[in-house]
């Protein structure tokens, strides 16, 4: 299934539209305004395992960033990529103490598919919990988490607020910081054109 070899100059990027770490990925490459080939590895299929795909990414894991002979795994190692090699616009600030503080990326959770609906909401508003007090205690939000311009912490925190709203049906009222930010991803043209939704091998609607 999986095709190692991209169209010349064009990024190729192996992704599952539910995948929140593909999610990144997505919003990463809008940001920088690369165009780049979508590759659905259907998760639920066990694609991810496929010989073919194993000798792409030998850790089975998606997002895969293809750009000619190199592949690029883990979302966190992609935006770093698209940010060296595409550095505007800039996702990281040149202010240390900024840059340091995106460099957390705020939240990463885990959740196993058979953990309990409680189980997962409790350790996901334990996170949401941490990065309010985060970004109040810094005072360091603007429009987005950590300024007024959208930076790699927004990258990374999209996706898991996007997440537990949809799908864990998180109360975001007792995070008004966070619940902000989320209006301003969802009105953010690179944020939007992201949404697992919007992803060609999303389910129809219909």
């Amino acid at each position: 299934m999986a095709e190692a070899e991209a169209t010349v100059g064009r990024l190729m990027l192996y992704s599952y539209w539910r995948s929140s770490c593909s999610h990144r990925a997505r919003i990463a490459l809008n940001l920088k305004g690369v165009d780049y080939e979508y590759k659905a590895v259907n998760l639920l299929k066990g694609e991810q395992s496929d010989p073919e795909f194993v000798k792409l990414n030998p850790m089975k894991f998606v997002p895969a960033l293809v750009d000619g002979s190199s592949v690029i795994g883990d979302s966190y190692a992609i935006t770093l990529y698209l940010e060296d090699k595409y550095p505007e616009p800039p996702l990281l600030p040149q202010d240390l103490q900024k840059k340091a503080l995106n460099h957390q990326r705020f939240i990463d959770q885990k959740v196993g598919a058979g953990e309990s609906v409680l189980w997962t909401q409790q350790q996901i508003e334990r996170g949401f919990t941490a990065i309010e007090n985060l970004i109040q205690l810094k005072g360091c939000a603007g429009k987005y988490a950590t300024g007024d311009e959208v930076q790699l912490a927004d990258v990374f925190l999209a996706p898991q607020i996007y997440a537990a709203i949809e799908r864990t049906k998180i109360d975001m009222s007792n995070y008004p910081t966070l619940a902000r930010l989320h209006s301003e991803y969802m009105s953010h043209p690179a944020f939007e054109a992201a949404l697992p939704g919007k992803q060609p091998d999303a389910p129809s609607s219909s």
